[in-house]
């Protein structure tokens, strides 16, 4: 098995792991160091790395070590620029030839050490601010939403609130609610604080998978009103037998459903849900009726900036690597964004290709208004960096991006409470 196939498995396993876990420490180490502190190149410059293999935070020496220099593919494959093999000494380095274009290359490196294989990578960027998206906005992709507003705007919502009082406790209510949604319902966990008043609102979109959900319980008590929704329309405390059954079976890639059909493509009731739960929020007799944030990572960083996109009633979104992003990349040499689709026969056809354009964050991103923060890392595989920038990029509004250079599909915890200080501190001005 060669060292691409072998780090394309390692990251899609990832893709499985909880969407805030590190992965655990290993006991042989392989680092590989860009030539540049901050991983950012300009176009044309020559990149180096030096890689050094680490056991009991020793450096390693005369061990041979297999390594690849290439586009960033994400967990996919794009061709190689250089691929060899070369023996550790004191500060080997290997040189990438010179990036033209605004873009991301992967250094990968593997050893063999006491007949287990170890590897990493470092990704690295050239001019990411200048990295545009390869999607294009349909003529008609703002009717079309529009459209779609209109037919759940003459849905009644009917709400049903059911107290859960095993999980509330004595500063907060939790109810199990369900929503009239189009072609279906939302179902969402809310919790709100028992003491009277008006409180701000922040709305939890899930990242991917099918799971059951909990709600924000620290977060009321801190004094939000807070909604974490689910995204397929089935009600979200059942027990997790329930969802692993549905994740092997009938939704099983459910991303791609329809996706050769706007009207009846999975995410469009997805998208519009999330528009049906800022309905929900606005009409809580605790919400103050004025302050509105929305926040999820990986595919729920993709619906916060969507729902942003969809309703000005959003005044703050915070993103952590938002997927779905710029998902026509593979057909123009580069890494696409999750799921990373038009690879392959199955998807490569006119009409999905042009479908996805309707569903793709980057359209999305250009009508946010919303105050933003945004946070990723230069590593991650399954929502690869330029596709990020490509909608982040055209993002108009006030906004600030937070760079954690090594992390993959996951966050620090100092990500999470950046994000929960810039977040907590904006609804409560």
């Amino acid at each position: 098995m060669n060292l691409r196939t072998l780090t394309s498995l390692f990251f899609i396993f990832g893709c499985c792991i909880g969407l805030f876990a590190q992965p655990s420490k290993q006991l042989v180490e392989v680092i590989i160091t860009p030539s540049e502190a901050d991983w950012t190149y300009n176009t044309g410059e020559q990149a180096e790395f030096s890689i050094n293999v680490l056991k009991n935070k020793v450096p390693l020496e005369g061990v041979e070590i297999k390594y690849t220099i290439g586009p960033d593919a994400g967990y996919r494959e794009l061709p190689l620029w250089k691929e060899g093999s070369i023996t550790l000494k004191n500060n080997t380095t290997v040189k990438a030839k010179k990036f033209d274009h605004p873009g991301f290359l992967r250094c990968s490196a593997t050893v063999t050490v006491d007949g287990k294989e170890y590897s990493s990578y470092t990704t690295i960027g050239f001019e990411p601010e200048r990295i545009k998206p390869t999607t294009t906005l349909p003529k008609d992709f703002e009717e079309f939403w529009k459209k779609g507003k209109d037919e759940l705007a003459q849905i009644p919502m009917e709400p049903v609130l059911t107290l859960m009082p095993e999980r509330c406790t004595d500063k907060v209510d939790v109810y199990h609610v369900s929503l009239n949604n189009v072609k279906g319902k939302i179902y969402g966990i809310l919790t709100m604080p028992k003491k009277e008043g008006k409180y701000p609102a922040i709305l939890h979109v899930p990242g991917a998978g099918i799971r059951p959900y909990y709600g924000e319980i620290n977060e009321a008590a801190e004094g939000f009103v807070s909604f974490t929704i689910g995204i397929h329309g089935i009600p979200v405390n059942m027990d997790k037998s329930v969802y692993d059954n549905l994740g092997a079976g009938a939704l099983n890639g459910y991303q791609t459903f329809n996706l050769d059909d706007k009207d009846n493509m999975y995410y469009r009731r997805v998208y519009l849900g999330c528009v049906r739960s800022v309905d929900f929020l606005e009409s809580l007799d605790k919400f103050n009726g004025e302050d509105i944030g929305v926040t999820g990572g990986s595919q729920g960083g993709a619906l916060s900036i969507v729902t942003a996109g969809l309703d000005d009633r959003i005044d703050y979104l915070a993103a952590f690597y938002p997927a779905l992003s710029d998902m026509t990349g593979f057909l123009h040499g580069r890494a696409g964004g999750w799921p990373q689709i038009f690879v392959d026969e199955f998807t490569n056809k006119p009409e999905k290709i042009e479908v996805s354009k309707y569903f793709d964050v980057a359209n999305f991103a250009r009508f946010v208004k919303a105050e933003g923060w945004y946070s990723w890392g230069y590593n991650d595989n399954v929502c690869p960096p330029a596709s990020m920038y490509s909608a982040y990029n055209l993002i108009t509004a006030k906004k600030e991006l937070k760079v954690f250079l090594e992390t993959q599909h996951w966050t620090f915890p100092e990500q999470r409470e950046m994000r929960n200080d810039w977040l907590y501190a904006k609804l409560r001005q």
